[in-house]
């Protein structure tokens, strides 16, 4: 599993939290992988809207500009049991080789 999974995999987990806008999710994933690009997490973002994984929709507005938050879908939620289904054989061959 390479970072973009892993990065795909957190991004739909913590959609799967609830609706989130975008700056919202790229703090949260700075914290893991600081050196991510924000370009990269929003192109990321934009793929997964167009793959049917998340719908992105404009919140209500306040003092400054309308965010985009993103949500995720029935099949962004059969994609993220299939990347966590990745992440445990993965993790799990780590494991048996003696990496921990």
């Amino acid at each position: 599993m390479l970072k973009k999974d892993l990065i795909e995999l957190c991004l739909l987990h913590l959609l799967a939290q609830g609706d989130q806008y975008g700056y919202e999710l790229l703090r949260q994933l700075h914290d893991t992988f600081p050196d991510t690009q924000e370009s990269a997490v929003y192109a990321l973002l934009r793929g997964l809207c167009r793959e049917g994984c998340s719908q992105q929709y404009l919140g209500e507005v306040s003092d400054g500009p309308a965010r985009k938050y993103y949500r995720l879908t029935g099949q962004g939620r059969d994609k993220l049991s299939a990347l966590l289904e990745r992440w445990r054989s993965l993790t799990g061959a780590l494991a048996r080789l003696g990496i921990s």
